[in-house]
């Protein structure tokens, strides 16, 4: 199936409002929805007979930077017997310092997958997948300052008395 007709199944479902951004100009097409609609397009997703995204095999963090003010979530689908996939979206403010960490969805009740990919997430761009049934460091001690793939993010010179910074 291709990226147009799985992209015409979720207007259909959901109606074209849903689809806040496309970007058909990459190599690897991909729609922006809402991320208050994340949960329910996804279960779609996974259960529409036609469709049967199987497999999440993918969740990438992406912090624009504090002058554009947001961070993105970007989910590649797989369909491991129709062969197919697709990438789908969210957009979230970014958070200032003392602000709390921008929120997403977490679909770990969907694929299991989204376990580890959403903590890395967390861990290293400050992302909180709300409903996460585990949501804690996965590469950084427990005690690390910051979130290093943020784009303000400001190294620690000392970690436990060693000197980190040089």
């Amino acid at each position: 199936m291709s990226y147009s007709e799985i992209k015409g199944l979720i207007s259909n479902m959901f109606g074209e409002e849903i689809v806040l951004k496309e970007d058909s100009t990459s190599l690897q097409h991909s729609i922006t929805i809402p991320n208050e609609r994340l949960l329910e397009v996804c279960q779609f997703l996974h259960v529409n007979p036609n469709l049967y995204f199987d497999f999440l095999a993918c969740i990438t963090g992406i912090d624009n930077g504090s002058a554009i003010g947001t961070m993105e979530v970007v989910y590649h689908l797989t369909s491991i017997p129709y062969e197919h996939n697709f990438v789908l979206k969210v957009e979230v403010p970014r958070n200032q310092e003392g602000e709390p960490l921008p929120k997403v969805y977490s679909l770990t009740p969907i694929w299991k997958t989204a376990d580890w990919h959403e903590r890395e997430a967390f861990d290293l761009l400050g992302i909180d997948f709300v409903g996460h049934p585990d949501l804690r460091r996965i590469l950084l001690p427990a005690d690390w300052e910051g979130h290093p793939l943020r784009k303000d993010y400001q190294e620690q010179e000392i970690y436990h008395g060693i000197k980190v910074k040089y």
